[in-house]
């Protein structure tokens, strides 16, 4: 109705003016029964107070249940990205933070609680991380390439757990709500005064002049939050042990990034505050705090390398990144980098140049990386780190002694990167199905006590595949489903081994199982629908 206005006050077709004020009072009624007004059998958002901070709509068990429903949507998607040697880094990162969270009481016993504290990471190249309702944390691998730290990458990371301790994401819905209730009413007193004068510039104006007055307010929430995040995550990385310079040299390092597309100006027009100003402020609160050497640099180096290879899975990329294999200009950085940036290009050469299955220059480009770590110093994780690159490498020759042989220096770890890297060597194992009967039963204690783990449940499945178990692989792949939010694709898959364990030869433990976890899938999938339709399930309404 809003977008007929203009043309009800055009010049050239229009009505005396003492028909305007009753087809003015129409459209403003129009407008108020599209934007504020009730309308039947559409559920209403009852707005809060002006004095509330936080929606009433949205208490933090509404918000769990809100972030539960997108990243059952992020999960299936391939860009979602379960690499468990570089996951488990940047879960090593962000434990700290949300331990530190607690600790300053950011994290309330209700949040602590109610939200997931989870971490995950997306394949792009861009800079970028963001927070989701619930405590979902997404970490883009762009931004794990271009740290040279576990503090800059801390300092990110600190700053969305603040945006989630912080609630900013209820404010912001709150903030949203009042905007727009408050540009519908300046509407609406423009219209008329335009109406009472007859002005058709005039009810333009109203009408632009008010969202322009909501954007603006919008931006300056954002900005303002944003402000807040980098105050808090600076206390919190701080508090968890991190370098203080971290967020000054991450903010450093995205002006160096952006300079040559970002002039710096219209600072009102933007969401996040400019960065020469969080620039800064992170110098400020610093203070006199001398800068500190980032501990843990051969091991984020590698780290970095890793994302930077699968950031980009293009073959072109791949190729360009093998030809690190020379090594890089050594820049000599500020932080003590020295040798780092070698160490980290000779590994993306190896690891690039494993996924374009040019084998023999991945060896010697693996070599060359570990022969730098030892120049570098003793550094037991970066060494794991190649270890680990040296078991992928065995894995796609297909030489699986040569990998559970790089291995075997990392005897008793039980570590969920461990688990899956055994897991696929006993893929491609030749010499038998030992390995594989023993990396199924690793993996099946793994996953008893961390069910929700679908990476894990997928592996899990093709061992069963392997060692000719089709219940367990087909209760495996229901799980993987479950682990993802798709309630409907683990039902089927669990119906399906129920229907085969009804030969002759099925397994009936395996069958009770599927039987007694079809049931709970099936139960909880009502419940879910129930809070989703509570005055009923439409018919052929489907959870995605």
């Amino acid at each position: 109705m809003l977008k007929q206005t203009p043309r009800l006050f055009s010049r050239r077709g229009s009505a005396p003016r003492s028909v305007l004020p009753r087809k003015l009072a129409l459209s403003v009624l129009a407008a108020l029964l599209l934007v504020g007004g009730p309308r039947p059998g559409v559920a209403q958002v009852n707005l809060p107070t002006l004095g509330d901070s936080v929606s009433a709509d949205l208490d933090v068990g509404a918000e769990r249940r809100f972030g539960d429903q997108i990243m059952r949507q992020i999960r299936p998607d391939p860009d979602l990205l379960d690499d468990p040697i570089l996951l488990e880094y940047v879960q090593g990162v962000w434990a700290p933070l949300v331990a530190a969270g607690i600790r300053l009481g950011n994290i309330g016993d209700e949040t602590k609680d109610h939200f997931a504290w989870e971490i995950f990471l997306v394949r792009d190249k861009s800079v970028n991380a963001f927070a989701l309702p619930g405590g979902f944390v997404g970490v883009h691998l762009g931004l794990i390439a271009m740290t040279v730290s576990r503090d800059e990458l801390a300092s990110v990371l600190g700053h969305e757990l603040s945006h989630v301790t912080q609630r900013h994401i209820a404010r912001r819905i709150v903030g949203d709500s009042r905007n727009s209730l408050l540009a519908t009413a300046a509407m609406v007193a423009g219209l008329i005064i335009a109406a009472r004068s007859g002005s058709v510039d005039g009810a333009n104006a109203a009408i632009v002049g008010s969202q322009a007055a909501a954007a603006a307010a919008s931006l300056a929430f954002s900005r303002d939050m944003e402000r807040e995040a980098d105050r808090v995550g600076f206390q919190v990385m701080t508090q968890a042990g991190y370098a203080p310079a971290g967020m000054f040299s991450m903010f450093e390092r995205m002006e160096q990034t952006y300079h040559l597309m970002d002039a710096g100006n219209y600072p009102y027009l933007r969401s996040h505050p400019l960065t020469s100003e969080r620039i800064g402020d992170a110098r400020t609160r610093m203070g006199t705090d001398a800068f500190v050497r980032p501990q843990g640099m051969a091991e984020h180096a590698l780290m970095a390398a890793r994302a930077k290879v699968l950031m980009d899975p293009r073959a072109e990329a791949w190729a360009a990144l093998q030809n690190l294999d020379a090594g890089v200009r050594d820049t000599s950085s500020k932080d003590g980098g020295k040798g780092y940036e070698q160490l980290g290009a000779r590994y993306a050469s190896a690891l690039a140049s494993i996924k374009m299955r040019d084998f023999t220059r991945a060896e010697n480009a693996l070599r060359s990386a570990e022969l730098t770590l030892q120049l570098l110093g003793t550094d037991e994780r970066a060494s794991r780190d190649l270890r680990y690159l040296r078991a992928e490498l065995a894995a796609a020759k297909g030489q699986a002694g040569d990998g559970f042989a790089a291995l075997a220096g990392l005897a008793g770890e039980r570590s969920r990167p461990m688990l899956m890297q055994r897991a696929q060597l006993a893929m491609v194992d030749s010499s038998g199905t030992a390995s594989a009967r023993q990396a199924a039963d690793d993996l099946q204690t793994y996953v008893s006590l961390n069910p929700h783990d679908p990476g894990a449940w997928a592996q899990l499945a093709q061992l069963w595949e392997r060692l000719n178990q089709p219940l367990r692989a087909l209760r495996a792949q229901g799980e993987v489903r479950a682990a993802m939010g798709d309630l409907n694709g683990a039902i089927d898959r669990l119906r399906s081994g129920l229907r085969q364990s009804r030969g002759r030869d099925a397994d009936q433990i395996e069958a009770a199982v599927i039987d007694s976890r079809l049931r709970a899938l099936t139960y909880e999938r009502r419940q879910l629908l129930a809070e989703m339709y509570p005055r009923g399930v439409p018919p052929g309404a489907e959870l995605p």
